[in-house]
């Protein structure tokens, strides 16, 4: 039996509005952070979903827990759910890391798995961590429904290896998740297939929301 899980970025932080990455470094929402992670609550509880689940970093954490509350539930904070650690490039632009050394930055550009930031965690090793925290929600929520907040980086590399697409492709292929939206997927553990791709919770002004399938 299958199980529904909505993949979720956290909100944005500071360090997001300058493009750093911030990896593993914990860094707290902005305001408009808050007010994404109050949107997905009331997103979340007309979705509905049977458990939540987050990264331990604060932005993480903080984004899932007002939707735990409109859900009645308590989020469940698993470590493998992280954001990578990006080594030389933690809390940095690539501006900036371009200026001190363009060879490293070329060589990320050209393949992030080979050409990874030094001193960062193997996007490979990181994707298994992932894969092994959401297959195993699946499994401990066979024909329901959950919840996941956790990272951009850690999120992509966990659909390419769950899809089947290369991890050096996650960057072209998923540029980005936006903060706060959702990307469903159902697997069974096995097989897992994508239902939606980075769907906005928050509603524009005048804008009506249909509700999902």
């Amino acid at each position: 039996m299958s199980a529904r899980l909505l993949l979720v970025r956290h909100g944005e932080t500071v360090w997001h509005t300058e493009n750093r990455y911030a990896g593993t470094s914990d860094i707290a929402l902005t305001e408009r952070g808050h007010r994404q992670a109050r949107a997905l609550a009331q997103w979340a509880g007309r979705r509905g979903a049977d458990a939540v689940a987050c990264s331990p970093l604060s932005r993480a954490r903080r984004t899932a827990e007002p939707a735990a509350e409109a859900l009645g539930l308590v989020p469940e904070v698993i470590e493998d759910l992280r954001e990578l650690y990006f080594g030389w490039g933690e809390g940095r632009t690539i501006a900036e890391m371009e200026a001190e050394d363009p060879a490293a930055v070329r060589a990320f550009r050209h393949d992030p798995v080979t050409g990874a930031f030094p001193g960062s965690e193997p996007p490979g090793q990181a994707a298994a961590r992932a894969v092994a925290a959401l297959r195993g929600l699946a499994a401990a929520h066979e024909g329901g429904t959950v919840l996941v907040v956790a990272h951009n980086s850690l999120l992509r590399i966990a659909l390419c290896a769950l899809l089947g697409i290369p991890l050096d492709r996650y960057r072209a292929v998923l540029p980005r998740l936006d903060n706060a939206a959702v990307t469903e997927i159902e697997t069974d553990g096995e097989v897992t297939a994508l239902r939606s791709l980075n769907v906005p919770t928050q509603i524009a002004p005048g804008a009506t929301e249909g509700l999902p399938a």
